[in-house]
């Protein structure tokens, strides 16, 4: 397992934008799925943009954009990009890519001359949904295991200037894969995954789990933050200080029983919730990435997971 410990990196500023359905309050939000376009994918878009140019106007000169979300080849971030003057890497973790990119970003400013990166994701329901599941107008039943996928974006900069929240470390996982064909059923596909990263990050870092004051999950759900709790109690680690953000950002019974998932999930919570809570010093973040693929579940292939941890302190 690959852990880094990174020095003077610092998470400066993040700009939200959700849906009607996100139970939290973010900076922008958009009043239905379309928000006055013509597809999903072309909202989707919209969405990055105003978070990415929120933090252009508030900061000016970016160094470097690091993004990624669910679509095809990640054409969405793509088409943002391409419609500023910034260099960029396109980044693919499913739900675990804002975690990458974090890892990414914080690792080139430590060894480059570059003073800043921002990190984009985003998801969209109707667009994750049709790509991954079915889309809505086909009516499918939703099984009790199922995600509802999250609506909306986050941009955050990442800056060798001193602020009150320090990037301190990281622990980039491996790809585990147990087996598991239902794409519907990501709770369970995630959850090894999480489990693996956390227990290598304890033992790379040589720490107890009583060092963090929270374990922050991206979009395990109700039943997989269940499976990776089990998992840890194998291992002689119980968990006290857990929190999924996914299973807490949509929590209407009508729209799912586990929580929402995509890679909006966990900068979302960890932005406009923890942080802003001022509670917790020590925090450690697990984005949880579903690595599946239509062709490849269609063919009844298995579903690999990752999971990638950024420990962060609050100064």
């Amino acid at each position: 397992m690959a852990s880094i410990k990174f020095k003077n990196i610092y998470l400066k500023d993040s700009s939200t934008i959700s849906g009607q359905n996100e139970k939290i309050n973010t900076k922008f939000t958009i009043p239905d799925f379309f928000d006055g376009e013509k597809t999903t994918e072309d909202a989707e878009i919209k969405m990055q943009k105003t978070v990415l140019k929120d933090m252009i106007k508030a900061h000016n000169n970016i160094d470097l954009l690091i993004s990624g979300e669910l679509s095809n080849q990640i054409a969405i971030s793509n088409k943002v990009a391409s419609d500023y003057p910034i260099s960029h890497l396109g980044i693919y973790s499913a739900c675990a890519s804002y975690t990458e990119g974090l890892v990414i970003a914080s690792s080139l400013l430590t060894s480059s001359t570059l003073k800043n990166a921002v990190v984009t994701v985003s998801s969209h329901n109707l667009g994750a949904e049709r790509t991954f599941r079915y889309p809505i107008e086909y009516g499918s039943p939703r099984r009790t295991t199922q995600h509802f996928t999250a609506t909306g974006a986050v941009a955050s900069l990442i800056t060798k200037e001193a602020t009150s929240t320090k990037i301190e470390s990281a622990t980039i996982g491996k790809v585990i894969d147990y087996g598991i064909k239902d794409p519907n059923n990501m709770g369970a596909v995630m959850a090894p995954s999480a489990a693996h990263t956390l227990l290598d990050h304890l033992q790379d870092l040589k720490r107890d789990i009583t060092y963090y004051d929270l374990i922050l999950t991206g979009d395990l759900g109700k039943l997989g933050s269940e499976l990776f709790k089990e998992i840890l109690t194998k291992n002689d680690i119980t968990l006290k200080n857990h929190i999924d953000a996914g299973a807490e950002l949509i929590v209407d019974k009508k729209l799912t029983d586990q929580g929402a998932s995509g890679p909006v999930c966990l900068p979302l919570y960890l932005v406009e919730k923890i942080l802003k809570e001022k509670k917790y010093k020590h925090i450690l973040i697990i984005g949880t990435g579903s690595l599946q693929n239509t062709t490849l579940v269609n063919q009844k292939n298995t579903i690999p997971s990752i999971s990638h941890a950024v420990s962060l302190e609050v100064i």
